[in-house]
């Protein structure tokens, strides 16, 4: 091995790093990634750092090679094998150590794979991200003789989720696993919790053999939305490859998106703590940040991504946090990381001691209109010019607000559009809502309008 690398640039990601596994990312990137993160925890005094992976099939080999890099930098490594992503961070917090990798590809295809990471007890981004890229670039590691113990974590992790539940009524819930790494401990769960549990697709299998693993996209819900309508379930949860991302089913069959699963959660937890700070990404309802006001709460416009929230809500001291990803993070008696499995047990919590059901919780909110997260390419070196531009072509006006935390928001008295740049892929993101069909048709065009006149002339999103 090479002291000098380069990473292929495009995996380096804005608050991880992902790629297409044997062209973008390479087993030598592990070993270069584990070397450079272990000299960043050794810079800063640490010794330790947690390794877990999730099932897919290159898993095994890029954890074999990024743990030879954290040795080789005189880190010991805890390996806590095949496990979700919240399982990990867990792992931090509970085994003491200075950081933690999890190879996982997440929600992507089984062909792509990578990195998520933390620095203590906070997460590992954006510059840290491209310190890594410098140690690797220049050679400039630090070098020593670690070791590597097998350590098991879920059974710890699993007690602990369990430790919040709140016993009731007994519920009916269907869990979909969709074969990812939530398997054993949903069956553990199940096994544990009143009432009557079917699992789906609990056998880990990288390859996903039943349903992409993304519960955001609405086709990978519908064994599990058919499976709650025949079994007259109360609810139907289910995960995402690495178990940090949530789709609920209500008892109907409907869909809970991410921001009204947040407008839920914020009312137990403003219940409990008044005044709270409540985080949600840009693409999030405008009905959750009303929703928190209207119940006393601070609601707090942020970025998107895993990292970025984590981060704003250490900075913030917000005891919940959401994106409409499904990414759902709880400070208020829990860590503050995105854990779907935690999600899902507060969500059963607080069904079995409300006498209400999924739906009545959600027909509290008000319902508007919005169009899919709509995607289309646009070179790397346009995308900011693009968004500036954007920003510039909206200045002075007095019939809209207009916030540029992430991209552009453009709200007005027909609702909301928002532009922003996709933080994993070269691409323009684009979304709308609004209260009736008629201003979401003025929106859109408005959106439209706009993006055709910064020079994108031949896009049609709608």
């Amino acid at each position: 091995m090479t002291d000098v690398h380069q990473f292929d640039p495009t995996i380096l990601r804005r608050y991880d790093v992902r790629g297409l596994v044997g062209s973008e990312l390479k087993m030598i990137d592990a070993y270069a990634l584990g070397r450079a993160f272990g000299t960043i925890v050794t810079s800063r005094g640490g010794v330790g750092v947690v390794v877990g992976r999730d099932g897919r099939v290159s898993s095994s080999e890029i954890a074999n090679y990024t743990i030879k890099g954290l040795v080789t930098a005189g880190i010991n490594v805890l390996d806590v094998g095949v496990c979700p992503s919240p399982a990990l961070y867990f792992g931090i917090y509970h085994l003491g150590v200075d950081g933690g990798i999890m190879i996982t590809g997440s929600h992507n295809p089984p062909e792509y794979n990578g990195f998520k990471m933390m620095l203590g007890t906070a997460p590992f981004f954006g510059s840290d991200i491209q310190l890594m890229s410098q140690i690797a670039m220049t050679g400039s590691y630090t070098s020593g003789f670690g070791s590597v113990k097998s350590v098991p974590v879920l059974e710890a992790y699993i007690s602990r989720l369990l430790m919040d539940y709140r016993f009731g009524r007994e519920l009916s819930v269907v869990w979909d696993c969709g074969n990812g790494t939530t398997g054993p401990v949903v069956n553990a769960l199940a096994d544990a919790l009143p009432g009557s549990h079917t699992v789906l697709y609990s056998e880990i299998d990288g390859t996903f053999p039943n349903h992409h693993p993304d519960p955001t996209l609405p086709n990978t819900l519908e064994g599990l939305r058919t499976a709650v309508l025949l079994s007259r379930a109360d609810l139907g949860v289910a995960f995402d490859g690495d178990g940090d991302r949530i789709g609920l089913i209500d008892e109907s069959g409907r869909v809970i998106w991410g921001d009204q699963l947040l407008a839920i959660y914020a009312s137990e937890v403003l219940a409990k703590n008044p005044g709270a700070a409540v985080i949600a990404d840009v693409k999030t309802s405008q009905v959750l940040f009303d929703h928190v006001s209207k119940l006393g709460g601070s609601p707090l416009m942020w970025c998107t991504g895993h990292s970025l929230i984590k981060s704003k809500m250490m900075k913030t001291g917000a005891l919940l946090a959401g994106e409409r990803s499904g990414h759902i993070f709880f400070k208020d008696c829990y860590y503050g990381f995105d854990d779907a499995l935690y999600a899902a047990l507060r969500m059963l919590s607080l069904l079995s001691t409300s006498n209400r059901s999924l739906s009545d919780w959600n027909d509290d909110l008000p319902k508007m209109l919005s169009t899919p997260e709509i995607r289309f390419s646009c070179a790397k070196t346009r995308i900011l010019p693009i968004i500036e531009n954007v920003k510039l072509l909206l200045k002075g006006r007095d019939d809209i607000s207009v916030s540029d935390i992430d991209g552009v928001r453009v709200s007005s008295k027909n609702g909301w559009w928002l532009l922003r740049a996709s933080n994993t892929q070269d691409l323009l993101v684009a979304r709308c809502e609004a209260k009736s069909l008629d201003t979401l048709e003025l929106l859109k065009k408005e959106l439209l309008g706009v993006i055709h006149s910064v020079g994108l002339e031949n896009i049609s999103i709608f």
